[in-house]
């Protein structure tokens, strides 16, 4: 079809030379054929279902013909992974088709994902699997729902094409749509081998696509850090508030527009456990749900080394010092939100410290709690019918009545109305829980998508209730908490 053949498809990064990858043809999947697509994406990129249900992309997105008859590149990038440097890193399973440019005049990478081996792909096939990139189509689809910045999917294709994991599974491919897919591990390749002109190409191209307000500034480089030390930043406090684990915070799935980059060991809290561990090659904890916004911090240290040519040290590290003050404005900011509170007082963080020793020591659902507390008047905080809607999440309820009557106390003064508003479009009913995405994951296996679309139709809008899908929001058993993932997941 002519529309993925336009004038509107260009392909800048791949026009950068040989330093940032190499030209790559895919190799096609056995039979494939469309599996799922976002309709909501699709809308925004202005793609219809004729366009989505046409052999023309049914081709690109089995890896069968280019887009635009573009032979596609895999990005060449490296990053510290656990904490050590690897050289050997880059597209290993993906490749980047091109750049979309929208109504709006918006530029979108499409990036297909398990179209097979690539120069990077070390002793991988290049392939991905059914099972693995539905999670990151569902998941990039509930980050979006809650409004946190996310690489997002367009559609996914399945096939015959047998693959090798723990088990022969079934490959697929998942076509990602991002405005950048570049990653902290950009910077880190160029700075260690001293490709410091192509270093500073690789700048000034992300500043002209993304940031062209930062051409001006006095020093660009050091904007352009900055910008990115803020975004992660407002990202991370958003993972934390919401109750968001990555599991792989390696520099190369950090991306420089600060958004939630390469979707494996996942998990969005049951429990409340600070120091959760979604990932079980995680054996450290280094990437624990606390100790994200630590790990974020050495990410972006590592990044300002690579800024050194670029950059000054001193002002390098000046950059790195203003993150912890930015992260804590916009968590403090994200929680005062989820509690209703409009403005700040200094006793704010002490109700805050008591509210999380309470849900870790009961072991309360997180979700589950924010969302119940969202529901209920002032005035109701403490009577019969509201403790006991809360004690199927938290047992102890002495300690949760002292906890509501401190609330209450900080609560009075404030209008029910816009508090109750303000926490209900902040903490959702729905979460993609990990037993949720499992059954959908069994189900799609058996050719069974309607577990997908109904796990859809709630990320889309998880703040809503959904009363035909109610069961969506049930937290899981206790056989179904803390299942354990890897990065194959």
């Amino acid at each position: 079809m002519a529309v993925f053949n336009g004038s509107h498809i260009s392909f800048s990064f791949s026009q950068l030379g040989s330093a940032f990858g190499e030209h790559v043809t895919p190799t096609a999947l056995e039979n494939g054929r469309l599996f799922t697509y976002n309709a909501q994406l699709a809308k925004q990129l202005g793609l219809n279902e004729s366009d989505l249900t046409s052999e023309a992309f049914r081709a690109i997105l089995s890896a069968e013909q280019p887009l635009a008859g573009r032979t596609p590149f895999a990005m060449k990038y490296t990053g510290h992974q656990f904490g050590q440097y690897n050289p050997a890193l880059g597209d290993g399973r993906g490749v980047l088709l091109g750049e979309w440019r929208d109504a709006d005049g918006t530029l979108w990478d499409w990036h297909l994902k398990g179209a097979g081996k690539t120069p990077y792909s070390r002793h991988g096939d290049g392939r991905a699997v059914l099972r693995s990139t539905l999670r990151e189509y569902l998941a990039s689809a509930a980050m979006t729902g809650l409004n946190i910045p996310t690489t997002q999917a367009l559609a996914m294709a399945t096939s015959d094409t047998p693959v090798m994991r723990e088990r022969i599974e079934t490959a697929a491919t998942l076509l990602r749509v991002t405005e950048s897919h570049v990653r902290f591990g950009h910077f880190e390749y160029l700075f260690y081998s001293q490709q410091h002109e192509a270093l500073g190409t690789l700048a000034d191209y992300v500043i002209a696509r993304h940031f062209p307000e930062l051409a001006e500034a006095e020093k660009p480089y050091a904007a352009l850090l900055q910008e990115i030390v803020e975004r992660t930043a407002d990202m991370i406090a958003q993972w934390q508030a919401i109750g968001f684990n990555h599991g792989v915070m390696n520099t190369d799935n950090m991306s420089i527009l600060g958004q939630t980059f390469d979707y494996g060991p996942y998990a969005f809290l049951d429990d409340f456990d600070p120091g959760y561990i979604c990932n079980h090659s995680d054996y450290s904890g280094r990437y624990a749900f606390n100790q994200q916004p630590a790990i974020a911090l050495w990410n972006l240290s590592a990044l300002g080394y690579a800024f050194t040519p670029l950059v000054d040290k001193d002002v390098i590290n000046d950059i790195l010092g203003s993150f912890e003050h930015r992260l804590q404005v916009a968590y403090s900011r994200a929680m005062r939100d989820k509690l209703g509170l409009s403005d700040a007082q200094p006793s704010d963080s002490e109700l805050f410290n008591q509210l999380f020793a309470l849900l870790e020591e009961n072991q309360t659902d997180y979700t589950c709690f924010f969302y119940q507390l969202s529901q209920y008047r002032g005035d109701a905080l403490l009577t019969a019918g509201t403790l006991n809607q809360f004690k199927p999440i938290c047992q102890d309820t002495q300690a949760l009545t002292e906890w509501l009557s401190a609330y209450q106390q900080r609560v009075h003064t404030l209008d029910d109305a816009t508090r109750l508003a303000c926490m209900q479009r902040t903490n959702p009913k729905y979460i993609l829980r990990n037993y949720l995405a499992q059954a959908a994951i069994e189900a799609a296996e058996k050719g069974d998508l309607q577990p997908t679309h109904d796990l859809m139709t709630v990320l889309a809008h998880p703040f809503d209730e959904h009363p035909s899908l109610a069961h969506l929001a049930n937290p899981p058993t206790d056989d179904n908490k803390g299942l354990a993932l890897s990065c194959s997941s």
